[in-house]
């Protein structure tokens, strides 16, 4: 398998994290009730899975190849996919912050919530599409066979790193049970 797929696997897992995410922010606006713990879970796997483990496989070995290719890293898509990176996890602290308040207790919470929840899925449905649909065909013609080699190294070597060991199979399982869980509501 090659190193894009890799990640555009992965986006399928992040896509229906965010359509559940999209479901519940929804539900709470609408009233129905939603478990506060829904979005600190949804951003817990946000911050490992989206952020911890597919941003880092990305900014940490693709970006770093494709620069190693001979595209600078501050021209072309990789600058504009590192902003969004950061406003992500901007997002990510803000619905994180919000949820924790609404679990307290603080009604007012909610608007943020559902404030911060449809930003973060609005971004991240327009960041995959991105990724999906220009830089990572563009990564798979630039990088060399022996750099899709030392990427998919890469890509391994991450996935053993501290806290990541085991993570992909945990994250998979909490995607499945935020889905699990919002259809129900």
């Amino acid at each position: 398998m090659r190193a894009v797929e890799i990640l555009m696997e992965e986006h399928r897992v992040i896509e229906r994290v965010l359509d559940a995410l999209d479901a519940a922010a929804g539900a709470l606006e609408a009233g129905r009730p939603v478990r506060p713990g829904f979005f600190l879970d949804a951003a817990d796997f946000i911050a490992g899975f989206a952020d911890g483990c597919h941003h880092h496989k990305e900014e940490g070995v693709l970006f770093e190849a494709i620069a190693a290719s001979g595209l600078p890293a501050s021209e072309g898509a990789v600058p504009v996919i590192l902003m969004e990176h950061e406003q992500a996890r901007a997002l990510t602290r803000s619905l994180r912050e919000a949820a924790g308040r609404l679990e307290q207790g603080d009604p007012r919470a909610g608007r943020q919530v559902v404030s911060s929840a449809r930003a973060y899925v609005a971004l991240l449905h327009d960041h995959i599409a991105k990724e999906d649909e220009v830089l990572f065909p563009m990564a798979d013609e630039l990088l060399s066979e022996a750099a899709h080699a030392q990427v998919l190294h890469g890509f391994a070597r991450v996935e053993q790193e501290e806290p990541l060991v085991g993570a992909h199979d945990r994250y998979l399982a909490l995607a499945r049970r935020l889905e699990e869980e919002i259809a129900g509501c």
